[in-house]
C-alpha cells in the first residue's frame, strides 16, 4: 500500500447495517458505546494505515437501521476499489457492511450534496410480535384504517414548519422541512410507511408516525397532522414511537456525482414500493 501525503483520495461508499446492537449512528465521547459510525471509522483507519473521518447523509438514531446510507472519506493512501471494499468488509462486525464504493470529486458530500433522504417505517400490525423480524419491526395491536391514515398524509406535503414534530431536546436552527412524497402501503399484517424529504428533523419520522397511528385508531380525524403543523407545538402531538422499524433506505444526489441507486428492492418486504 502506497501513502503520499501530497495527495489525497476521496471515496463515497454504500453502508447497509442493522441498528439494534448500536448506539446510533454517531461516534460517542464514551468509549463503551457502539455506534455504527465508530466501528467504521476504525476499520477504514485500519485499512488506510492512519486515521480516518467519515461524514454521513444521515445521522440515525439508537435501533434505528439502513440499507441506503452513504458515508464519504479521504485519505492519503493508494489502494483500488476492490482492495478498499473487500478489507473493509472482512473487519467488520456481521450486522455493518459496505455494499459498494466508488473514487468521487472533491466537491462531493455525503450530507451537503444530498438532494432527498427517504425512510421507510415498518409496523406489524398484529396481535401478537414476530418472531423472525423481532427488531425490524414494531408491533402495533390495536386496528389501523389505513384509509384514513392515507388520507391524513397528503397534509404532509410540501414545504412546512415541523416545530410540533421534532424532538425537543434537540432544536435545529430551523424546523423547514420539504416532504417531497409520502405513501402508506399493508401487505398483510404489514404497514409499511414511506416518507421522502430533504432533510429530516431529529425524530421527525418517528413522530409523524406516531400521529397517525392516533389517526389510525380514530382517536384523532384525519386532519389531525394538519392542526399540529399550524399549531407548531410538540406537545400537542402524540407519542414519538419506537426506533425498531424505521429503515433508511434512499439517499437520492445530483447524477453528475454517479451515486449508485440504492438496492433497497433486493428485499422482498420492499419489492413493490415506488422507486
Amino acid at each position: 500500500m502506497k501513502i503520499n501525503f501530497a495527495k489525497k483520495y476521496k471515496f463515497a461508499l454504500g453502508i447497509e447495517y442493522n441498528g439494534t446492537n448500536y448506539h446510533g449512528w454517531q461516534k460517542q465521547n464514551m468509549n463503551y458505546k457502539k455506534t455504527i459510525q465508530g466501528y467504521l471509522e476504525k476499520v477504514i483507519s485500519k485499512i488506510a494505515n492512519h486515521n480516518i473521518n467519515i461524514f454521513c447523509a444521515g445521522r440515525t438514531d439508537i435501533g434505528v437501521h439502513s440499507i441506503g446510507q452513504v458515508i464519504h472519506f479521504e485519505t492519503f493512501s493508494f489502494r483500488s476499489e476492490k482492495s478498499w471494499f473487500l478489507g473493509i468488509n472482512s473487519l467488520l462486525p456481521n450486522d455493518i457492511v459496505v455494499t459498494w464504493i466508488i473514487s468521487v470529486k472533491k466537491q462531493f458530500h455525503a450530507r451537503f450534496s444530498a438532494l432527498s433522504r427517504r425512510y421507510i417505517y415498518i409496523i406489524y400490525n398484529n396481535t401478537y410480535k414476530s418472531a423472525i423480524f423481532n427488531n425490524l419491526v414494531t408491533l402495533y395491536r390495536k386496528k389501523l384504517d389505513i384509509i384514513k391514515m392515507k388520507n391524513a398524509i397528503k397534509y404532509l406535503l410540501g414545504e412546512h414548519d415541523f416545530t410540533s414534530f421534532q424532538c425537543n431536546k434537540k432544536k435545529n436552527s430551523s424546523s423547514y422541512r420539504k416532504i417531497i412524497y409520502c405513501d402508506i402501503k399493508k401487505y398483510g399484517n404489514y404497514i409499511l410507511i414511506d416518507i421522502k424529504a430533504n432533510a429530516f428533523l431529529y425524530h421527525m419520522v418517528r413522530n409523524i408516525v406516531g400521529n397517525l397511528l392516533e389517526i389510525g385508531t380514530g382517536k384523532k380525524k384525519e386532519d389531525w397532522l394538519l392542526e399540529l403543523i399550524k399549531i407548531k407545538d410538540r406537545t400537542k402531538a402524540s407519542i414519538t414511537v419506537k426506533p425498531d422499524g424505521l429503515f433508511l433506505v434512499e439517499v437520492k444526489y445530483p447524477k453528475y456525482f454517479g451515486i449508485p441507486k440504492s438496492n433497497y428492492n433486493n428485499y422482498l418486504i420492499f419489492k413493490n414500493i415506488k422507486k
